[in-house]
């Protein structure tokens, strides 16, 4: 092709593509290289939670912002597992028995690391308290002082019956005790009667036996009226006794964890209240017969074992906890209960922490969706956040659907930085939508998703690769191989001066090169490997594609890649299925007739259309009223469509042809089809960068190749593209050999003269275009057609005028 236009705005190979090369490296394999800890060209972010993370204030939480692959997550763990090992251990915490109200469990602050130890040490008083009691109550001490209290009971008791007694004798009467009774006997020379022999008595004695009967037994109750009172003060002689027995029992045990820990006030109370609580709980537990050991010991550690809530080295820094399930219960922990019988109950050693008491003094992340899709947690969080308490509380309980008894346990104090990572759109909402996230996540991490090409960039980026093959325990890379992987990086990016921040998609293509160089036996990953795995991925996602190829190939989708048509041009679309995109040519038309309708969008009328396609099309109509149709009205009726698309369609990326296909159909000159078109206009027809620009490439070259390249092939694109450009290695040889072009133009009247294969036409001083041109012939086109419509309106006015006449004169 010798036009002067077309070789103006054609694009030489070195313009096409950035390829790293090997030479640019100092090294021949990464295992050379030192480990990369940063992360690659996100100085922003990493200056801004290096601040999230200093500031000491409330309410500067963070909030990192990006999108998956770009490595957030895990620069964010490692960047927070080394400031916390700089930082102070926090505090441990305890639930305890809050022996005067139950319900009500008390929390104890202890030194880092202490926590455990005191539970050891509780666990051992257990220990002690089973090996001391009942065993103290078996001391002839005891049993002494215990003995001497029943007996002075007894000595009373026998006492007052033998005053009954002997009064009972002088009246011939005898009295029987036995464990249970006492009874009274008549007796007659001193032998006690029965039943037969009393009746037989005169009545006269009998009753005077009933009478002497009577009173011994009003004096029996007399001498016994003092009886509960005695069993009162036996009582209570003994319960002293057992208080005394068991304090000085206690003491020993109680007074080495005393002296550890009595500059800890919290732990002493517990300690006190512990004691005055063993009075009973010995009396009653240890001491009881019925039950083994083993029930005792059950029996003390639920009633004295502390919960530990949180739990430290005392030299492992702050703590920093990833909660991967963000659930309520997860997060805030949860109060479990237990069946017995059919009722449910609970105690403080049923309280179960969540991953907010575990980073407590530290840092906690979450993933803001998981967190959001969660009931109960992001209000939770928000008054967790605001109070600087946590509480552990039942969510359902301020609904009114918690029926049973439950747990209010004391709040803890809350000094923790929350970490969340999200995508942008979640961030903007929250911005949006809640007035309180901004207050409370004050530092935002913004993850870049390209990083700049600078001079150390590249080396950076071996390094990386070097770190992430050594965690993996992957083979080391050739410089060829690092090159080609910075090559796909900025393929990525879409930018000739940029690599994707997209460190996922890059670390899974190393490690499928990798296990191609396993099946190879080969003992280094090279080039080879890394574009044999490019390879088999896209083959793996490429039956979409290829059916679509087919489906062309085969003139079930109408394409034409030679020959010219009026009304008609090859646009460029992408296609996206789940992880795979790739260009695919789709053809648009256009039809133009007399009429005022405007240009008629048919995407759009069938709401196909999105609203920025319907937007590229509404510019078409500024773009020719202000080139075409300055001195008379654009009275035109268009039709413009995407043809054989039976799916949505966005984007302005398709307005470039359909400008050129519209002022093809108006000037009735036919457009080359062995060029694809893709670009955006603006009311004033210069040409605007659009996206996908090496897909849309590649689909028609892929096309063009399989049917034959001719050499008269092409694509245009927007100049702004041309940095975009990143084109895979068998069209840049396409282009070299001459056999497919790609054209970049500023301005539609570019883009159109080579269509037609002509300059298109530029206007003089006054506006008007060369005679003969095509965008002479569009203002004829329109002329022609804004006269037929004056005609047609005047028509009409003059036709309305005579029926308004003929009804006056009738």
């Amino acid at each position: 092709m010798h036009d002067p236009v077309a070789a103006g705005l054609r694009l030489a190979p070195d313009e096409l593509t950035r390829p790293f090369d090997p030479s640019q490296l100092s090294f021949f394999t990464t295992d050379e290289l030192d480990p990369f800890r940063g992360i690659l060209g996100q100085e922003r972010a990493v200056e801004a939670l290096q601040f999230g993370v200093a500031m000491p204030r409330p309410g500067y939480n963070v909030f990192v912002m990006g999108e998956p692959g770009t490595g957030r997550f895990s620069f964010v763990q490692r960047f927070l597992r080394a400031e916390g090992k700089r930082l102070p251990t926090p505090s441990d915490w305890a639930y305890l028995n809050h022996f005067d109200e139950p319900r009500e469990p008390r929390a104890v602050e202890l030194p880092p690391g202490q926590g455990e130890d005191f539970s050891q040490d509780i666990n051992q008083l257990i220990d002690n308290l089973l090996s001391t009691f009942p065993a103290v109550f078996e001391h002839p001490a005891y049993q002494q002082k215990k003995s001497a209290i029943d007996r002075s009971f007894n000595q009373r008791y026998d006492q007052a019956l033998d005053t009954v007694e002997r009064a009972a004798l002088e009246k011939s009467i005898a009295l029987y005790r036995d464990s249970n009774n006492i009874a009274f006997t008549p007796m007659k020379e001193g032998k006690a009667l029965d039943e037969t022999d009393f009746a037989q008595l005169p009545e006269e004695e009998r009753e005077r036996f009933h009478a002497d009967i009577s009173a011994l037994e009003e004096r029996l109750n007399e001498e016994l009226a003092s009886l509960p009172q005695w069993r009162r003060e036996s009582s209570n002689e003994l319960r002293r006794l057992n208080e005394e027995t068991i304090t000085l029992a206690l003491q020993p045990l109680l007074a080495p964890l005393v002296e550890k820990y009595n500059e800890n006030p919290g732990v002493c109370a517990y300690l006190q209240a512990m004691q005055v609580d063993l009075l009973k709980t010995v009396v009653d537990s240890l001491v009881d017969d019925s039950k083994t050991d083993t029930q005792r010991r059950k029996d003390l550690i639920e009633q004295y074992l502390p919960n530990l809530a949180i739990a430290h080295h005392s030299t492992g820094g702050a703590p920093v906890i990833f909660e991967p399930h963000p659930t309520y219960d997860n997060l805030f922990g949860r109060i479990e209960y237990s069946s017995e019988q059919g009722a449910l109950y609970t105690s403080y050693r049923q309280l179960r922490p969540g991953a907010l008491h575990r980073a407590n003094g530290g840092f906690l992340i979450v993933e803001a969706e998981k967190l959001l899709t969660e009931p109960f947690v992001w209000d939770a969080l928000k008054r967790a956040l605001h109070s600087r308490q946590l509480k552990m509380e039942s969510p359902l309980a301020d609904l009114g659907r918690f029926a049973t008894i439950s747990l209010t346990p004391q709040v803890i104090p809350l000094h923790i930085k929350v970490i969340i990572i999200g995508s942008r759109n979640i961030y903007y909402t929250l911005q949006e939508l809640d007035p309180d996230f901004q207050e409370m996540f004050r530092v935002l991490v913004d993850f870049d998703e390209e990083i700049p090409l600078r001079e150390e960039s590249l080396e950076q980026f071996a390094q990386l690769l070097k770190t992430r093959t050594s965690e993996e325990g992957m083979a080391p890379l050739t410089a060829s191989a690092v090159a080609r992987l910075a090559t796909y990086s900025a393929r990525l990016a879409e930018h000739q001066g940029r690599l994707s921040a997209r460190i996922g998609d890059l670390f899974q293509l190393v490690s499928e090169a990798d296990f191609i160089r396993q099946l190879a036996g080969d003992e280094v990953t090279d080039r080879g490997h890394v574009e044999r795995a490019l390879k088999a991925k896209e083959t793996r996602t490429g039956r979409v594609s290829a059916r679509v190829l087919d489906d062309m190939l085969s003139g079930l989708i109408l394409i034409d890649t030679e020959g010219a048509a009026v009304g008609k041009c090859n646009g460029l679309t992408v296609l996206e299925v789940a992880d795979s995109a790739f260009g695919m040519p789709a053809r648009i038309s256009a039809t133009v007739y007399p009429g005022a309708s405007g240009i008629l969008d048919i995407e759009r009328e069938v709401s196909l259309g999105q609203p920025i396609h319907s937007k590229g099309v509404m510019i078409l109509t500024g773009y020719l009223g202000s080139r075409y149709a300055q001195e008379f009205p654009l009275a035109i009726s268009a039709s413009i469509a995407l043809e054989q698309s039976y799916g949505y369609v966005d984007g302005d990326s398709a307005s470039l042809g359909e400008a050129c296909t519209l002022i093809s159909a108006l000037s009735r000159t036919p457009l080359k089809q062995c060029f694809a078109i893709t670009g955006s206009i603006n009311q004033f027809g210069e040409v605007q960068a659009v996206g996908g620009v090496n897909e849309k490439i590649e689909g028609f070259f892929r096309l063009c190749d399989a049917r034959g390249l001719t050499g008269e092939q092409g694509v245009i694109i927007p100049r702004a593209n041309v940095t975009n450009l990143m084109l895979d290695e068998r069209v840049v040889d396409a282009v070299r050999e001459g056999r497919f072009h790609i054209y970049a133009v500023r301005q539609a009247d570019e883009a159109l003269s080579l269509l037609v294969g002509e300059p298109a036409g530029s206007p003089d001083a006054h506006g008007n275009f060369p005679a003969g041109s095509v965008n002479a012939r569009v203002v004829e086109r329109l002329k022609d057609i804004a006269e037929l419509e004056l005609e047609d309106e005047l028509a009409d006015k003059l036709k309305d005028k005579s029926k308004k006449t003929s009804k006056d004169e009738n």
